[in-house]
């Protein structure tokens, strides 16, 4: 990992070991997607099967998972997970639920205005697969579009080995209550999520991670079709005072680094100490993790130590990284917490670990990484809501403001706009 001292080296090279551009634009990429954006517009089911077939199963006849496979998945599983999974669910239902906006309306004599709040008709789910299982992912998406009034949830997920779902995702998109499952992966699931197949309806939102090339598809189809965000790879910075435990603090730093050679993982304390005892503890792990070599590439590529003059300084660095994941610890997380600005989810304390957040704790883990954290916000209930504002005037309350708007109209060059009150004054005559 690189390792900066603020006061050896100064405030500009801690910075720079900070800056990530994980979106940046590929054209490589960019010409494969655009490919299959076309393909799947054109063909439909029929350029689905045979980039699934190439992808992810050769043997791949059909693309919608049976209710009966859906169905039967509970049974191939331990009930200690199914128990994990239940927990989970009941804890991001019960946090979504207080995020809930209701429509609301002020009125005046004469006059009404207001917001009319309605959710999504239908929102696809993105939950990646291929090597991995990902049952968490499918609960942080779907329950809060569900919480929020969604009727119909399409999930789109690669096979595995074999050509089958997990029976893990299939259990997890039950209970959160997804109304098709679909397994397609990749780009092709964005554009079949955009335009529509005779299996994969047409969605008015797509949301959930993925890799580069299906948030270049996110990008190319944003406008034809809404999305929740680009997210890259994960992200973690810890900000620790000398009291901290380091174990606790080398852990964090190995849990979002162990996703992907890709990810990143920072340490930002003013204890020098605590700095090398945390590496110190790095290097133990390293030996007996199984998920070694991933780890150590990540730690090379996108890992970095700043020790810094004052704690104070460690929150102004953290924000202008504007991670995923922060988390704080510190002795006083609350009086901390104030000071952060700019992550995607903040752990506070000693035994907050990243595993709370990735699972269980409640609020969605779909987090805005890359430094968008400074702009923007969580998967959450809004995320699936649209509102629309509504005006009701009265004869008398628009002759109230009708000199205010014609001046304001004529002004900008819109005498149309003028003349559509003016038109309301005259047959009030």
């Amino acid at each position: 990992m690189r390792m900066v001292d603020v006061r050896k080296e100064g405030y500009a090279a801690a910075c720079a070991i900070l800056r990530r551009d994980t979106l940046q634009d590929n054209p490589r990429v960019e010409a494969i997607v655009r490919a299959i954006i076309t393909d799947v517009k054109q063909r439909g089911d029929e350029a689905l099967l045979e980039l699934s077939r190439k992808f992810d199963y050769a043997d791949m006849t059909t693309l919608e998972v049976s209710q009966e496979e859906i169905d039967s998945a509970e049974a191939e599983l331990s009930d200690d997970l199914k128990a994990a999974i239940n927990l989970s669910a009941q804890n991001i239902r019960a946090f979504h639920e207080r995020q809930r906006k209701t429509s609301w309306l002020e009125v005046e004599a004469d006059k009404i205005v207001g917001q009319v709040v309605r959710p999504l008709a239908r929102v696809g789910v993105y939950v990646p697969g291929g090597t991995a299982a990902y049952p968490s992912s499918v609960l942080m998406t779907v329950i809060p579009a569900k919480v929020a009034g969604v009727p119909e949830v399409i999930l789109c997920t690669p096979v595995r080995e074999g050509g089958k779902v997990p029976a893990m995702v299939l259990y997890a998109a039950r209970i959160a209550g997804v109304s098709k499952i679909v397994t397609v992966g990749g780009a092709q699931a964005v554009a079949a999520f955009a335009f529509g197949t005779p299996t994969v309806p047409q969605v008015d939102k797509v949301v959930g991670p993925g890799n580069v090339y299906v948030n270049v598809a996110k990008k190319m189809l944003y406008g034809q079709v809404d999305i929740d965000m680009l997210a890259g790879p994960s992200e973690v910075c810890v900000v620790a005072d000398g009291g901290a435990n380091p174990k606790f603090a080398a852990m964090d730093l190995l849990t979002q680094a162990e996703h992907d050679t890709e990810c990143a993982a920072y340490l930002i304390t003013p204890s020098a100490e605590f700095a090398q005892a945390t590496l110190t503890e790095i290097d133990k792990q390293l030996q007996i993790l199984p998920r070694a070599d991933i780890l150590k590439e990540a730690l090379e590529k996108n890992g970095g130590v700043i020790v810094t003059e004052t704690l104070e300084q460690a929150y102004d660095l953290a924000n202008i990284c504007a991670p995923e994941h922060i988390a704080l610890m510190v002795r006083e997380p609350f009086a901390a917490l104030g000071h952060i600005r700019n992550a995607g989810a903040i752990l506070m304390g000693d035994y907050s670990p990243q595993t709370l957040g990735d699972y269980i704790a409640g609020p969605s883990h779909t987090l805005p990484t890359s430094g968008t954290a400074r702009f923007s916000s969580p998967l959450h209930v809004d995320t699936f809501l649209k509102k629309q504002s509504f005006i009701y005037y009265t004869e008398k309350a628009l002759g109230g403001v009708a000199n205010a708007l014609t001046t304001f109209a004529r002004a900008e060059g819109f005498d149309a706009h003028a003349e559509a009150v003016v038109a309301r004054q005259e047959a009030q005559k």
